[in-house]
């Protein structure tokens, strides 16, 4: 990197930390002025910064992991959480925001009641805060640290960075400038430099994308040159084939992935994992938005930004990196590496600031988010009920320099991306399904939700490191455990087995919540369906919601999003065939959730007005 590159990104980091500075007075009011932004974000700021949170540093780095070494179908990894991402408009965004929650924890002692709900909260709000979202960090510090030692950063002062924990210790400097306005901002600070920080990583990932697609002469070039270099189905999107006699569909022979990998992605995955309802941080952007249309119109513009619009610069830049570094050992770094070899002076320092940015993003939510449990859901409730605001910011702060440092103690542990990735699912997976049903079923009590969230962190860091015991390979240890937990799909697949025999056997094993508690959470979510019809009848109150309709619309909306995705991606790897089908859906798709939201609902009656 040349003077020129080093003062953009210099200029960057002072601009980011003046807007913090300035906007540090809006935080400093209230605890919800610091986590929530006083419940007055608008949509548009919402959306943007769920969608600049998704995009960290190691996001391109793992994606050009998961193509090099699984092919571009690998990506269903994290593309079947669209499915729920859409479900979480139609269905809980409005019900977060009526909860007027701080946290997801906070909602555990609306919806359930005594001592258990206490240890719920308690329990949910330290794993979240410290284990799950420090693992977390210490996964984008990771991506930092390989982006600094691919750029040679360091060699470029004249010092020999040879040991990798200097290079740790560089990003640890980079996330105690963000811990700074972070902490000084609150969600203020974060949404607002999520705003610029998001502008400026797509246009880095845009650059990126089209410098190295034209400098190795353009998409048919690349197409030609990929099977030359791998054996792999590289550009199979969906690894699923018509026969050769064309009767049948088939699972690619040569596809990066396993089939039960594909079916527990696509079917499993995203109901069974532990924000199967829109929790962890997107609570906390749908508690700060004006209403609950805003609520709803955020969660949209995620959805298209993430899904959509940032898909395929990503994949493009994997697959020129794969044609250009077809012997890299760690097909990760093929990203900075491209980076090096294509971007002239200015340009480097454009894309390596807006790496900074799309880290320093994901990191200053995270260290909000987690100090938000650590303040809300454990001083505020057991420590001190009574603390002042003034007091309550102030443990907001503190708790966010916590949370930082544990961040950076993962970061020296973590090696791998796309091994840190697939943990942080494993020890959220087989909770989900609790999830999604309290909110539509009475029955659903504490220690159900209790039991899956304890087993399925520990089910699952269990399972995650279980390939790695040192068995004989005739023992029954390796073909019952070891082998089996090898494989992604079936280690998916056996997580949520095992955690949802636990917690269904434990909710009908202890009583479930008392009718008081039950009637209130109804008064705050109204949700709908056939769930909490005596609810309906003590409370007199209807749903605000009509949750078939809702569902036909959540339905409808997948049918658009992934028909846009994977008709963009068929065009533009020219497979015609493909892109004109799921072109197809995607009309069907967004005809039919026009025609839903032209339906007129009948007006509801003003809470409190009801008769009974």
């Amino acid at each position: 990197m040349q003077s020129i590159d080093w003062f953009i990104v210099v200029s960057y980091l002072v601009v980011t930390m003046a807007l913090g500075v300035y906007l540090s007075r809006k935080a400093s009011k209230s605890l919800a002025d610091f986590f929530v932004s006083g419940r007055s974000l608008p949509w548009w700021l919402v959306g943007t910064s769920m969608a600049a949170t998704t995009f960290s540093i190691d996001t391109p780095l793992l994606i050009t992991g998961i193509v090099g070494n699984r092919g571009i179908a690998g990506n269903w990894l994290w593309w079947s959480f669209g499915i729920s991402h859409l479900i979480m408009i139609y269905i809980f965004a409005k019900m977060w925001r009526r909860s007027e929650v701080i946290t997801d924890a906070e909602l555990t002692e609306i919806r359930y009641g005594g001592s258990t709900a206490a240890w719920l909260r308690g329990i949910k709000a330290f794993i979240f805060a410290v284990p799950m979202n420090c693992i977390g960090i210490g996964y984008a510090m990771l991506g930092m640290v390989k982006v600094v030692d691919a750029l040679n950063i360091w060699e470029g002062f004249g010092i020999e960075a040879t040991d990798t924990d200097l290079k740790i210790w560089s990003v640890v400097g980079v996330s105690i400038f963000v811990l700074v306005y972070a902490g000084l901002a609150g969600l203020w600070g974060v949404v607002a430099t999520d705003f610029f920080q998001f502008i400026l990583a797509l246009v880095g990932a845009l650059l990126v994308a089209g410098i190295a697609l034209n400098r190795i002469g353009g998409m048919e070039t690349l197409i030609d040159r990929i099977p030359q270099v791998t054996d792999i189905d590289i550009l199979s999107i969906v690894p699923v084939h018509l026969s050769g006699d064309g009767t049948v569909l088939e699972f690619s022979k040569t596809a990066g992935i396993t089939l039960s990998a594909f079916l527990a992605n696509i079917f499993v995955q995203w109901w069974s994992w532990r924000r199967s309802d829109g929790g962890g941080e997107f609570v906390q952007r749908f508690a700060a938005a004006k209403d609950e249309a805003g609520a709803e119109k955020a969660a949209w513009t995620f959805n298209i930004m993430h899904y959509v619009v940032r898909t395929w610069p990503w994949i493009v830049v994997a697959l020129v990196a794969l044609v250009v570094f077809p012997d890299l050992p760690d097909k990760e770094l093929g990203y900075p590496k491209l980076m090096l070899e294509y971007l002239g002076p200015g340009l480097l320092g454009l894309v390596v600031a807006s790496l900074i940015a799309a880290f320093m993003s994901t990191v200053s939510t995270s260290i909000n988010w987690g100090a938000s449990f650590i303040t809300n859901d454990l001083y505020l409730r057991f420590v001190e009920p009574e603390a002042s605001q003034t007091k309550l910011v102030f443990v907001g702060r503190f708790s966010s320099v916590i949370v930082t440092a544990l961040g950076a103690v993962a970061a020296f542990v973590a090696e791998d991306i796309a091994q840190v990735f697939e943990l942080i699912i494993a020890i959220g997976t087989g909770s989900g399904l609790v999830l999604i049903l309290r909110w539509f079923w009475w029955r659903v009590n504490a220690a159900a939700e209790l039991t899956a969230i304890v087993a399925s962190f520990i089910v699952g860091s269990l399972a995650t490191f279980a390939p790695q015991w040192d068995v004989e390979p005739s023992s029954w240890a390796f073909r019952w455990v070891v082998a089996p937990m090898s494989d992604y799909g079936l280690r998916v697949i056996f997580i949520t087995v095992v955690v949802s025999l636990l917690w269904i056997a434990v909710m009908w094993l202890t009583p479930p919540e008392a009718e008081e508690t039950l009637d209130n959470f109804y008064r705050h979510a109204r949700p709908g369906g056939l769930g909490w019809s005596r609810q309906q009848a003590n409370t007199g109150l209807f749903p605000a919601q009509d949750l078939l309709t809702d569902l036909k619309r959540a339905v409808a909306a997948n049918l658009l999003l992934f028909g846009v995705l994977l008709s963009s991606g068929g065009f533009l790897l020219l497979q015609p065939l493909m892109g004109w089908c799921w072109l197809v859906v995607a009309v069907v798709g967004g005809t039919w959730l026009r025609r839903l939201n032209k339906r007129k609902l009948v007006a509801l009656p003003r809470p409190g007005l009801e008769e009974n």
